[in-house]
C-alpha cells in the first residue's frame, strides 16, 4: 500500500498500526460478526472500549480517575468554545489571544459575558507568544490554546495562574511531558494528533465542575450530564473514539519522552533547513523559543514560488503543505505520527 509524507495539519497522518487495526475493526470487531461502526453503543462491547479509552488516557496524563473524569463528544473544539463559558463564566474570564482558535473561543464567551484579554500577540500577526501578562484578581477561569496551528507558535512554558485552567491541547496533546495536574481541564479536537474529525476529548477535574459549574443549563450543554452518563447521554462518535483509543495504545508503547525526544528531532531538521537556507526560506515564527513543533509555518520570497513549491513537492509525494487560508505560506504539520523519514532530506 502506497504511504505518501502526509503534513496535513487535520484530519492528519495516523499511525500505520492504529490504521490497520480500525480497518480491521470497520470489518469485524472482535469476532462478533459485523464491524464497530454497526455495533450499539450500549452493547457491552462498546462500553467497555470507551472505558478503556478513559484509562488510557487517564495513564497518559498519570491522572487519577478519582480526581479527573474523561468524555468524548462530538462538534469539535468549537462547540467548546461556547460550552465552557455557558459552564462556567460567571462574572469574567481571563483569555489569552494567541491565534485564530483562541480569537475565536474569545468571540463565543463574550457572548455569555465579561472577557478580559490577559495576553495578547494579535499585533505581530500571532508570530509570537505573549509575556507581558495581565492576569485578573477575580477571574472564574483562565483559558489558554497550548500551540497555534495556523501560525506556528507554542507555549512552550506555561505561565502560572491564580484561577482553574482551562486548556485548549487541540493540535499538540500527547506530544511532550507535561504536568497535566496543573490544569482543571483540558480539551482536544481529535483531528490532528489523536484520532479522525468526528470526536473531541475533554477531561476535567471533578472538583472544577462541582464547584465552579452553572446550573439550569440546556441538557446537551452542560457537561454534567456527560460525565454523568459516561460520554453515552446520545449516540456517541464510537468508530473515533475507536480510533482515538487505538493511538493512545500507539502512544503507550511509545512512551512521551520518547515520543517528545523523536518530535523535537523532526522540528530541528525542517527549522534548520529554514534557518541555513540563506533567506530562500523565511520562518514565520522569529524566536526560536515560540516555535511549534508540530506546525512549522514558513514563507518564501512571493506567492507565486510558495504555490510552485507546494505543487512540486505534491509531485514528490509531499502532500499537505499550502498554509492555512487565512495566512497563506508554506506549513509542515508533523504530528506524533508522522514519520521521521517524512523529515529527511
Amino acid at each position: 500500500m502506497k504511504r505518501i509524507h502526509n503534513f496535513s495539519a487535520g484530519p492528519a497522518v495516523l499511525p500505520q498500526a492504529v490504521v490497520e487495526a480500525t480497518s480491521e475493526a470497520v470489518l469485524e470487531y472482535k469476532n462478533m460478526g459485523m464491524g464497530i461502526m454497526e455495533m450499539s453503543h450500549r452493547s457491552v462491547a462498546i462500553v467497555d472500549m470507551f472505558g478503556e479509552a478513559k484509562s488510557n488516557c487517564l495513564q497518559l496524563m498519570n491522572l487519577s480517575p478519582d480526581t479527573y473524569d474523561v468524555i468524548f463528544l462530538g462538534g469539535g473544539a468549537s462547540t467548546q468554545f461556547a460550552m465552557i463559558p455557558l459552564n462556567f463564566l460567571k462574572t469574567k474570564a481571563d483569555y489569552l489571544r494567541t491565534g485564530t482558535w483562541s480569537k475565536n473561543a474569545i468571540k463565543e464567551a463574550q457572548i455569555v459575558g465579561q472577557v478580559h484579554i490577559a495576553g495578547d500577540s494579535s499585533d505581530g500577526n500571532f508570530n509570537y507568544i505573549p509575556r507581558d501578562l495581565d492576569f485578573s484578581a477575580d477571574a472564574n477561569y483562565v483559558h489558554i490554546c497550548s500551540n497555534n496551528t495556523i501560525y506556528g507558535t507554542r507555549w512552550n512554558e506555561f505561565p502560572n495562574v491564580n484561577a482553574p485552567y482551562i486548556c485548549d491541547m487541540s493540535s499538540d496533546i500527547f506530544s511532550r511531558e507535561l504536568d497535566f495536574s496543573r490544569f482543571d481541564m483540558i480539551y482536544a479536537g481529535a483531528q490532528k494528533n489523536i484520532g479522525p474529525s468526528g470526536a473531541t476529548l475533554i477531561v476535567i477535574k471533578k472538583t472544577f465542575l462541582t464547584n465552579h459549574g452553572k446550573d439550569g443549563l440546556m441538557t446537551m450543554m452542560d457537561y454534567n450530564t456527560h460525565v454523568k452518563k459516561e460520554s453515552m447521554f446520545n449516540t456517541p462518535p464510537v468508530l473515533p473514539v475507536f480510533v482515538i483509543n487505538e493511538t493512545f495504545k500507539w502512544i503507550l508503547d511509545q512512551g512521551l519522552a520518547k515520543l517528545e525526544e523523536t518530535n523535537n528531532r523532526k522540528a530541528g531538521k525542517i527549522y534548520s533547513a529554514i534557518d541555513n537556507s540563506g533567506g530562500f526560506y523565511i520562518g514565520s515564527v522569529p524566536n526560536k523559543d515560540d516555535r511549534s513543533i508540530m506546525n512549522i509555518t514558513f514563507n518564501l520570497s512571493n506567492p507565486e514560488l510558495e504555490a510552485k513549491f507546494v505543487s512540486e513537492a505534491k509531485a514528490k509525494n509531499l502532500d499537505g503543505l499550502k498554509g492555512h487560508r487565512s495566512v497563506g505560506g508554506v506549513r509542515a504539520s508533523i504530528y506524533n505520527a508522522c514519520p521521521e523519514t517524512s523529515t529527511s532530506a
